[in-house]
């Protein structure tokens, strides 16, 4: 039997410059837990995996909002598997993200990886909805296949719209059901651990790092506006996330310094 489930959360600024969590809901699968943040003023969120999702048939969704001038950071307790189904009548799993983030609001959203396991399909979307003031940190990390494994059938989608107005618009497909050519040279060669991260900060319109290499299969991207992207592809998730958190701590102290 499917699962249909959506968790929600909601981050206020206080009036003692605190960020408060008057909503915090979880339902089925999706379980959250309120940690503790790494600097004064802000709230962390860890999403914790209540039983094995998504699997086939299953509709999830996780609703994030960040008021003005809250700072949030949700995270995960460990990877999202995607997996089969109990029968092909199942059809594919899907899990949709919904982030808004008010003026002078800090938002992070650092999920662990996805995998997408032999057999699965899964159809995910990331929607971001930005204040012109509002930052934003995001990483989508993929993984192709469990150890040993081919991959499932991977579609995603990650749309963010700052200030009313298109930032970004992407979809990637993966995976047996996905059009030819996704793991050729010109997309994975052959990689099977693939990923980004979005750094949207005020300070960078018009300056900030500009756009280059950073490895032979990672790359810097200056979008419009105060928006960089890092894309990457890797061998395994080890070394993905290697070349992301470097990525991350480069920006972090650009947008400090």
């Amino acid at each position: 039997m499917s699962v249909r489930a959506t968790a929600r959360i909601t981050a206020m600024r206080d009036s003692r410059g605190a960020t408060s969590l008057p909503v915090l809901e979880s339902e089925g699968p999706l379980a959250l837990r309120r940690t503790r943040a790494a600097s004064p003023g802000s709230a962390r969120v860890t999403v914790v995996g209540a039983m094995s999702a998504p699997l086939g048939g299953d509709r999830l969704a996780i609703e994030v909002r960040a008021g003005t001038g809250a700072r949030l950071v949700v995270d995960a307790a460990a990877a999202t598997v995607a997996l089969p189904g109990p029968g092909p009548a199942a059809g594919p799993a899907h899990y949709e993200v919904l982030l808004t983030a008010g003026e002078r609001a800090e938002l992070n959203w650092l999920p662990e990886q996805l995998i997408s396991a032999h057999g699965s399909e899964l159809i995910m979307r990331t929607t971001v909805e930005l204040a012109p003031t509002a930052r934003l940190v995001l990483r989508e990390e993929q993984i192709l296949g469990r150890h040993g494994e081919s991959p499932g059938t991977l579609f995603s989608r990650l749309t963010v719209r700052r200030a009313g107005r298109p930032l970004l618009d992407q979809q990637v497909a993966y995976g047996p059901g996905a059009p030819g050519g996704w793991d050729g040279p010109a997309v994975l060669g052959g990689h099977r651990a693939v990923g980004q991260l979005l750094f949207v900060e005020p300070s960078f319109d018009g300056l900030g790092p500009e756009s280059r290499l950073l490895g032979p299969t990672a790359v810097l991207t200056r979008l419009a506006g105060p928006a960089l992207l890092v894309t990457a592809v890797a061998t395994d998730a080890r070394e993905l996330r290697a070349v992301l958190d470097h990525a991350h701590d480069e920006l972090t102290a650009a947008a400090a310094g």
